[in-house]
């Protein structure tokens, strides 16, 4: 035989190790469903493409040649190594692991978490770490596999999609509807936001109309602000959501300050199963409370 006269195909060898194993055409047709001829062709075309007879035939069957004993070893350790690669591929198309999701303290508490028991009843080998806090993870250090942020992301490897807007107004406690003496607006002490977080528009809102008075109270959390103007500290800029929840009064309802919402993975995972599906749940749950987050 000439060494090479044809194309190396690489599902021939499932041909090859069939017939090994089977020890005749008939044998290895039937264990691959498939037709005798096919397996016929197939092993042809191995031979052809090796330069190598790797079976004797015989009246009572197929017997391997040295050439052929020689190549079954390797020919078994690619068929491992596909295995492997396959059981790999299905495992991460299955919805099972851990998700690490990144948000809010607020939209944790109020929106994600109780919406949890349906996700987890569906796909109960998922597993959740949800990581809340002022600080934004890394998702290409792969702190978190995904996160909601207020935020747009301009540069990196990222799967980016709009969830909708997060609503703030102008919130003070009901208490002070009723002071002795009512102030206006412009004379109102407002709750602010730390220096470190100036470049949000609720703080540069509040910056314009305090026109430089200072803040009664900076805080650098949401939920510090809403425990002070409940507390009659002062009149705030607020999630309406959080500030419903709070039963505060809304001063006015369009505070320029609404802040879009964004759900943020790393390109690479999102063809992964268990991130799909919390990235999929996130996206129904924020559909579903888009008034509510909105107004």
């Amino acid at each position: 035989m000439e060494t090479m006269k044809s194309e190396f195909y690489w599902d021939d060898i499932r041909i090859f190790l069939a017939i090994a194993r089977a020890g005749t055409l008939s044998g290895a047709a039937s264990a691959l469903e498939t037709g005798i001829a096919t397996v016929s062709r197939k092993l042809d075309r191995l031979e052809q493409s090796l330069g190598l007879p790797l079976f004797s035939r015989h009246q009572s069957g197929y017997r391997l040649t040295d050439d052929g004993e020689a190549l079954l070893e390797r020919a078994e350790a690619l068929e491992e190594a596909g295995r492997a690669v396959t059981e790999k591929a299905q495992l991460q198309g299955a919805v099972a692991g851990l998700v690490r999701l990144a948000t809010s303290d607020n939209l944790a508490t109020h929106f994600i978490l109780p919406s949890l028991p349906s996700l987890l009843q569906t796909h109960p080998a998922l597993r959740l770490e949800v990581l809340s806090g002022v600080q934004s993870v890394n998702l290409h250090r792969r702190e978190a596999d995904l996160a909601i942020r207020l935020v747009r992301p301009e540069a990196g490897n990222l799967t980016i999609r709009r969830l909708g807007t997060l609503g703030f107004g102008l919130y003070m406690a009901p208490s002070l509807l009723h002071a002795s003496a009512p102030f206006t607006l412009n004379e109102a002490p407002c709750i602010g936001w730390s220096e470190s977080h100036q470049h949000l528009p609720a703080a540069r809102w509040i910056k314009r109309v305090l026109r430089g008075r200072p803040c009664r109270l900076e805080a650098n959390t949401l939920t510090a602000q809403v425990a002070a103007v409940t507390a009659g500290l002062g009149v705030g800029v607020l999630p309406h959501f959080m500030a419903r929840a709070s039963g505060l009064h809304c001063l006015q309802r369009d505070s320029s300050a609404d802040q879009p919402l964004w759900l943020v993975m790393h390109a690479d995972l999102a063809t992964s199963g268990r991130v799909r599906a919390v990235a999929d749940h996130l996206i129904g749950l924020f559909s579903e409370c888009r008034e509510q987050l909105e107004r």
